[in-house]
C-alpha cells in the first residue's frame, strides 16, 4: 500500500470501510487521477461532470470528517456509480416511489457518493411517500439546503455539504420533533451499520 494511501487511511478513521477498500483497489490499479493533493481534494458537482475541484482552501475535509471526495470526471462518476445513483446525484432525479430499498436497520447513512455522515437512523420514520424520511440531519454542516424551482414548483432541495450531491428535498410537513420531512433518495445513501 502506498504511503500516500496509508496517510488518507489515517485521516479518515471514521470513513466508511468498503470506500476505503475501493480507494485502495483503484488507486493500485492508478485509476485514480493524480494531483497536488494525491487523490484527494473537495469536489463539487457541475455541468462539467459529477465532481469538479473546489480549491476553498477553508473547507478541504468533508463533514463527517472523512478523507477529502475524489477528484471525478463525468466518466469515472458514470463508471462509479450506479446509472441509478449517477441519475439522482449527479442529475438531480428522482427515483420512483416505493422502489428504493427500506432498510430499517440502526447505523448511520452516508452519501452514496462520498462517505459525508447525512441522517441517522435514529430520525428516521415512515412518512407514507415511498422514499425514506428523515426529521433531521446528523448535524445542520452536513447539508446544504437550497431554493429548487424545476418543474414550475417551489420546493427546498436537499445537498450533500461535501460534495454537492443531489439528495432529495425537505419539506415542513414533518413529525413534531422539528416539524421537518427530509425526503431522501434511497439510491443517494449508504446505510454504515452500528
Amino acid at each position: 500500500m502506498s504511503d500516500e494511501v496509508t496517510q488518507m487511511k489515517k485521516i479518515s478513521a471514521r470513513f466508511p470501510e468498503d470506500l476505503l477498500e475501493e480507494i485502495d483497489a483503484r488507486a493500485s490499479s492508478r485509476e485514480l487521477p493524480r494531483g497536488a493533493n494525491g487523490w484527494a481534494g473537495r469536489y463539487m458537482s457541475s455541468d462539467e461532470g459529477c465532481w469538479k475541484k473546489n480549491d476553498d482552501k477553508s473547507s478541504r475535509t468533508n463533514v463527517s470528517g472523512g478523507i477529502y471526495a475524489m477528484e471525478r470526471s463525468d466518466e469515472e462518476c458514470r463508471k462509479i456509480l450506479t446509472p441509478e445513483q449517477y441519475a439522482v446525484c449527479c442529475q438531480k432525479g428522482t427515483e420512483p416511489p416505493f422502489s428504493g430499498e427500506d432498510c430499517h436497520e440502526e447505523g448511520v447513512y452516508v452519501c452514496a457518493c462520498c462517505g459525508n455522515k447525512l441522517f441517522s437512523s435514529e430520525t428516521k420514520y415512515d412518512s407514507g411517500t415511498g422514499w425514506p424520511s428523515y426529521w433531521a440531519p446528523v448535524s445542520d454542516e452536513s447539508i446544504k439546503l437550497e431554493e429548487d424551482w424545476s418543474g414550475g414548483i417551489h420546493r427546498v432541495e436537499v445537498l450533500c455539504a461535501a460534495c454537492d450531491a443531489h439528495l432529495g428535498h425537505a419539506f415542513d410537513d414533518g413529525p413534531p420533533q422539528t416539524g421537518k420531512r427530509y425526503c431522501i433518495n434511497s439510491v443517494a445513501l449508504k446505510l454504515v451499520k452500528r
